[in-house]
């Protein structure tokens, strides 16, 4: 199955010298380098510094947000990292309804910062994915208002030439026939054919971008029939030959797809950017690191190669524990960073092609809760057997086992290494509350390390919101101590 979107452009406005002062300064970032998508749907979270430091050891100068949380956005300060930055689908009838809302959005979310002059905002995504299948149109109405609106307020704030309103679209609003697969038989999704139209012509008329985000990846894990090296760029497979056109991988199919589509609509040279591209690297007998690391060595080389223009996002940047696993249980690993920063595999971001010096850096000063785990307590499993069912699901309800199952790194555990996996992963969830580790008597608490072989059982890592805390009790302490001192001597 193979599916395209649509561009976007930026009609250019009245802006003054101090605007364009600073987007000279900005516009001169690094260029090319592979953008990341940066998703905090996680129960622990590395400081936003951290982060930004990451990015910059690894040579990443594009950051995709979903959001525009002050304490990540001013992490970026003085970085020149361009941005993209997200407004969730919920807010998008507010922004829709009326025209003021969508003004007071960007005067908070993006003047504020711009006025510093140390940003570099590039992009705001108004929505994300919000005509896929599964949201039954709940989306459709409200998503083009709100896009308009946005650039209105853009226009009005004069910064309308600079940043660009886009809508970031899964390959599922195009697709070919059945009857025809082929790229140049693709159009867009019948239901949404009119607003499609209507969404391309109008990105086209402001100048904006088509984000389109596209999962070879999905296609492999949806089609049981499909073939896997076709998702990879790195083997020879069987050709798709369209009229003399030929398609050696899924990738450049789906792209196709969406820009006959997008002709078909009556628009031509409509810039595409790829917002979401990735492979997990667990939950699933395909989703393992091997696969990830061939995956993204032979696309990066195939976007310097082919696609040497292209802006492509990956997705993720680190694994997210709090993702919906509706999707597939892969949804938590679609990061090249593990949860506490680790590079899962050697991977080169800089766009250069380096040939040596090619590893991930890793994010540096992680700090870790102690090193103790839960595992089940084999002298009372016994006597409480039948309290493991009730207990290990109450565990895998509110902490993530998705390592656990066939294909996936935990599969070869025994009955009690699988029980202990989902005790300890509670039991780190809640930052090893010794209450967490009880699990009516069949639980306990160890000091040697609890992993097997290849099944890693984490330590959970001091969350940022762990370590204000922490920082705010230091406050507390110093100024009781200074008021000691300052009483007693």
């Amino acid at each position: 199955m193979y599916i395209p979107a649509p561009p976007i452009m930026v009609r250019q406005e009245h802006i003054t010298t101090t605007w364009i002062s600073y987007f000279t300064l900005t516009t001169a970032i690094l260029t090319g380098a592979t953008g990341v998508n940066w998703g905090t749907m996680a129960s622990h979270q590395l400081p936003p510094s951290t982060i930004v430091r990451m990015l910059k050891d690894n040579y990443i100068n594009k950051v995709k947000l979903f959001d525009s949380d002050p304490s990540i956005v001013t992490a970026f300060a003085k970085t020149n990292i361009e941005l993209i930055l997200g407004i969730p689908n919920n807010q998008l009838s507010h922004l829709a309804k009326d025209y003021n809302n969508a003004k007071n959005w960007i005067t908070n979310n993006i003047t504020q910062y711009l006025n510093t002059g140390h940003y570099n905002i590039k992009y705001i995504a108004v929505g994300n994915e919000p005509f896929l299948q599964s949201y039954n149109g709940a989306f459709m109405d409200v998503t083009l208002p709100a896009l308009k609106n946005i650039h209105r307020a853009l226009i009005d704030a004069n910064i309308a030439h600079h940043i660009k309103p886009v809508v970031p679209l899964n390959a599922d609003v195009y697709n070919s026939p059945t009857t025809n697969p082929l790229p140049s038989a693709g159009n867009f999704r019948s239901d949404i054919h009119k607003l499609m139209l209507q969404l391309v012509h109008f990105l086209n008329f402001i100048h904006s971008p088509f984000i389109v985000n596209i999962y070879p990846f999905l296609s492999l894990y949806q089609n049981p029939n499909f073939p896997i090296n076709f998702a990879f760029f790195d083997t020879k497979t069987k050709p798709l030959n369209d009229s003399g056109v030929i398609y050696t991988n899924v990738f450049d199919a789906n792209l196709a797809t969406l820009k006959w589509s997008i002709k078909k609509a009556g628009v031509l040279n409509m810039q595409v950017i790829i917002g979401e591209i990735g492979w997990p690297t667990d939950g699933y007998v395909h989703a393992n690191v091997k696969l990830a690391k061939r995956f993204y060595i032979g696309f990066l080389s195939h976007i310097r190669n082919k696609h040497k223009d292209m802006q492509v996002y990956i997705f993720s940047l680190m694994d997210e524990d709090l993702k919906s696993v509706l999707p597939g249980n892969f949804e938590r690993h679609w990061g090249i960073f593990t949860y506490d920063g680790k590079p899962k595999f050697e991977l080169d971001l800089s766009g250069l092609g380096r040939d040596n010096n090619n590893k991930l850096v890793g994010a540096k000063g992680v700090e870790y809760l102690g090193e103790q785990w839960c595992v089940m307590d084999e002298d009372m499993a016994g006597s409480l057997v039948e309290k493991v069912p009730a207990s290990v699901d109450f565990a895998c309800s509110n902490a993530d086992c998705t390592e656990l199952g066939f294909g996936c790194s935990c599969e070869g555990l025994d009955q009690e290494g699988n029980v202990s996996y989902a005790f300890n992963a509670y039991f780190q969830s809640q930052d090893q509350d010794e209450r967490a580790c009880d699990f009516q008597g069949l639980a306990k608490i160890v000091k040697k390390n609890a992993s097997r072989g290849t099944c890693v059982f984490p330590v959970q890592i001091v969350s940022n919101s762990a370590v204000w805390l922490w920082l705010a009790w230091w406050v507390v302490l110093v100024e009781i101590l200074f008021y000691f001192i300052l009483f007693y001597f």
